[in-house]
């Protein structure tokens, strides 16, 4: 079985982290002290030793973002850091509980990495449904500014207003500036020309919230924890059929496996795995016969698909695939922003399919028009939405196909009205937004 090692999470459960003398008791806010000590470059430097890889979901070498970043002596302008704080996935809640519960190490990392890029403003783009989160960010930051901790930086943050759409970078940055929250054109990317048009540097929470650990232990140590290309810890949001969920803080490259059944407890109630989504609802699924895949960026994607958020979808066998596909397209319908023709056209195509198929009034032809539309949308869009619409939907047909099929030929689903995704992902009509899951006490 994995051992949690905790470095993001660590001392939350024997202090309350959210009050600054607990923090800097535990030494929080050295790694700030140390970082103003060294050059801009030296800071970029040690970040890039690490081989830190942003834990968003794309996997993204920090240190090569930071070196990216124009300086403001190159630019003419002044850089800005903006931490994208506005988790929307569905399945996923890792970086509301790092907010909750140890707000000063990623603010800590927010200061770090604005030091590192001669920044002077910091932006924190929350989620507008994170209301509890938001107060304790907000006295953690109050806290930082009296004591003196934030420099000459300001730390603004700031709440979204229920787009998923805002999760993706420049659709935030749009927000930011307080336009309607929709994908820009690119190239130019945000390391040149960002926020207001000025150099930006957007991290995710957990990306950030490493940052300190990096600079205490060191470029080298914390780079030969975990694998060699992507060492450290992720904290894995397990949800769905299963025994045990929440978030747990584990070394990258533990198994689908061992998550759902070391880690999560397994499946309740006597029940079958079916079916395990190791990125969140916009990643291909995995089989059963999958799930030794190691939980990292590579081994996940050399499987055919993302580690996306680590958020780990558990799925039975009383769940119907084709009612799970409609409900997951439904979200993406309705989070699209219109901007593009096939993702915003392409959803509505797929949910109408979807649609027809579970009712029972569906021809083999939909199918095959259903996964049709689906090569059509993917790739076609400003942002990765519409490829997000796409991949769990052609993976449930590609992997559960004979479902599909019985749909079609038995006029209706094959569960007879038995299929339950209860605690798998909330319908539409349940949520504005990605469904807010509890983080257990």
């Amino acid at each position: 079985m994995a051992e949690a090692q905790q470095l993001v999470l660590a001392g939350a459960d024997e202090r309350d982290l959210t009050q600054l003398a607990e923090y800097q008791a535990v030494g929080g806010y050295q790694a700030l002290a140390k970082a103003r000590g060294l050059e801009r470059q030296a800071v970029i430097e040690e970040i890039s030793t690490a081989t830190l890889r942003g834990r968003g979901g794309a996997g993204f070498p920090m240190g090569r973002k930071l070196s990216l970043v124009q300086p403001p002596e190159v630019a003419g302008k002044p850089p800005y850091v903006v931490a994208n704080a506005d988790e929307s996935e569905p399945g996923a809640f890792k970086d509301r509980e790092i907010m909750r519960r140890v707000p000063h190490r990623f603010i800590e990392g927010c200061l770090i990495s604005a030091h590192a890029i001669g920044a002077k403003h910091v932006f924190i783009y929350i989620r507008g449904e994170y209301l509890a989160e938001f107060e304790v960010l907000k006295r953690a930051a109050d806290d930082a500014l009296d004591a003196g901790l934030l420099g000459d930086v300001t730390l603004v943050i700031h709440r979204g207003a229920g787009a998923y759409i805002c999760g993706e970078e420049s659709a935030l940055l749009e927000s930011l500036e307080g336009k309607r929250g929709q994908p820009r054109p690119r190239p130019p990317f945000p390391p040149i020309s960002g926020l207001y048009a000025a150099p930006t540097l957007i991290n995710n929470v957990q990306t950030l919230a490493t940052v300190p650990i990096i600079l205490d232990l060191g470029g080298k140590r914390y780079a030969s924890l975990g694998p060699e290309a992507s060492p450290g810890t992720v904290v894995y949001s397990i949800s769905g059929n299963v025994e045990r969920p929440g978030n747990y803080e584990l070394p990258l490259g533990t198994t689908i496996r061992e998550l759902i059944y070391d880690v999560g407890g397994g499946i309740p109630g006597g029940h079958e795995l079916k079916a395990a989504i190791p990125g969140g609802s916009s990643v291909p699924v995995f089989t059963p016969e999958e799930i030794d895949t190691p939980a990292d960026f590579d081994s996940i994607q050399a499987a055919g698909s993302f580690l996306g958020s680590a958020a780990i979808i558990v799925v039975d066998e009383r769940a119907c695939m084709v009612q799970l596909g409609l409900r997951v397209e439904k979200f993406y319908m309705h989070e699209s922003c219109g901007k593009c023709t096939p993702c915003r056209e392409g959803t509505r195509w797929m949910v109408s399919l979807l649609e027809k198929i579970e009712s029972g009034r569906a021809e083999h032809a939909d199918l095959d028009l259903l996964r049709n539309v689906c090569n059509r949308v993917l790739g076609k869009s400003l942002c990765a939405l519409g490829d997000f619409a796409v991949w769990p939907i052609a993976s449930y047909i590609d992997k559960y196909r004979d479902e599909f099929v019985a749909h079609i030929e038995q006029g209706g689903c094959p569960f007879g009205g038995e299929s339950s995704l209860e605690g798998v992902i909330a319908p539409i009509d349940q949520h504005t937004h990605s469904p807010v899951a509890e983080v257990p006490a």
